[in-house]
């Protein structure tokens, strides 16, 4: 396989809390020593709970969070950098070259610019176009690509529905041409129709384009769709990565089948099968001792309270943070209480 185009290694996100107690001063670790690779032409899925870092790691991986500690690496066929040290016009190229699809298309868009204004603006900004001809033609381009119509650029946000503004979203993001595009719950405001003309489409760009993405999601049964390679997040921390299909076959972690159960069924007479999940995620300010999950996991044993697990390989691609990944089926362990 080739290089990555984004690699992180024990990459660390964390914010100070208030002041210092006693000599140390309070901290929330967002992001805690992940590392991942994200290859040219790749849709990378990044999964979790509300609050378990994935927004914090994708803002970091754009240099828009950030960096405590860890590397992150890009290296694109023409230049490379080292996003803990980036700064001026390297920073600046970097923005040319990752961008954000956001994930409200209803407050990404001005509604005082008309669509070609907004897609027209990192072209400005960058200074990527000579002159309003060369822009309005790259304008037109990459409006064709995400399938707006030419009368689209001259009307208003306000005219659109969901689907649409999220394609004017798309648009803006890839006009710079990308080769890392971050997309944040890009498809979760919209209707289930829409997010499949929506994912469709990315899927589309990233064929045509050679892109490589990070799609965070809180819903595997979207990312089953699109990824390529998906990574579990629970509480700053990556718990399971494999390539799709390995991770719906058998999961390896428990946090990963909790969340895979939950994933409706299209058959109404199919028994229900999602596992409730005890209590609420931890604070990232207070994470219990040993694995974060114990706390809430019902394979939980002393080993699990005492011991940080080792995210290791299981098989070709396929790596969890679980003591006893290879011990227990988890898609068929009966609902065992767990041993003290």
């Amino acid at each position: 396989m080739t290089d990555p185009l984004i690699s992180a290694r024990d990459l660390r996100v964390s914010y100070p809390l208030g002041r210092s107690f006693m000599g140390a001063k309070p901290v929330l670790n967002a992001v805690d020593g992940v590392s991942i690779d994200i290859h040219r032409g790749q849709f990378f899925g990044l999964v979790g709970e509300s609050g378990s870092g994935k927004t914090t790691l994708g803002r970091a991986l754009l240099k828009a969070a950030p960096i405590t500690s860890g590397n992150v690496i890009y290296r694109d066929e023409e230049r490379g950098y080292d996003l803990q040290t980036i700064k001026g016009s390297d920073l600046r190229d970097y923005r040319k070259r990752a961008q954000l699809i956001f994930q409200d298309p209803y407050a990404a868009l001005s509604p005082r610019m008309t669509v070609r204004d907004i897609i027209a603006e990192p072209l400005e900004v960058m200074k990527l176009t000579r002159s309003r001809r060369e822009t309005d033609e790259r304008v037109r381009e990459i409006a064709a690509k995400c399938r707006l119509n030419l009368e689209h650029l001259r009307r208003f946000p306000h005219a659109f529905s969901g689907g649409q503004r999220q394609r004017i979203s798309i648009a803006r993001a890839l006009v710079s041409g990308p080769r890392f595009v971050v997309a944040d719950e890009s498809v979760a405001a919209l209707d289930v129709s829409i997010q499949a003309d929506v994912l469709n489409l990315l899927k589309q760009i990233q064929r045509d384009m050679g892109i490589g993405f990070l799609f965070i999601s809180h819903d595997l049964s979207v990312v089953a769709h699109v990824c390529d390679q998906v990574a579990v997040m629970y509480l700053g921390q990556i718990v399971e990565t494999a390539p799709t299909r390995a991770l719906f076959a058998r999961p390896r972690h428990p946090y990963t089948s909790a969340l895979l159960s939950a994933i409706p069924s299209l058959d109404p007479d199919a028994p229900k099968t999602a596992e409730k999940l005890e209590g609420e995620i931890p604070s990232p300010a207070d994470p219990p001792p040993g694995c974060k999950f114990h706390t809430r996991c019902r394979f939980a044993q002393e080993r699990c309270r005492r011991e940080v697990p080792e995210l290791r390989e299981l098989a070709p691609g396929h790596r969890a943070a679980c003591h006893f990944a290879e011990s227990f089926d988890f898609t068929r362990a009966a609902a065992a209480p767990a041993t003290a």
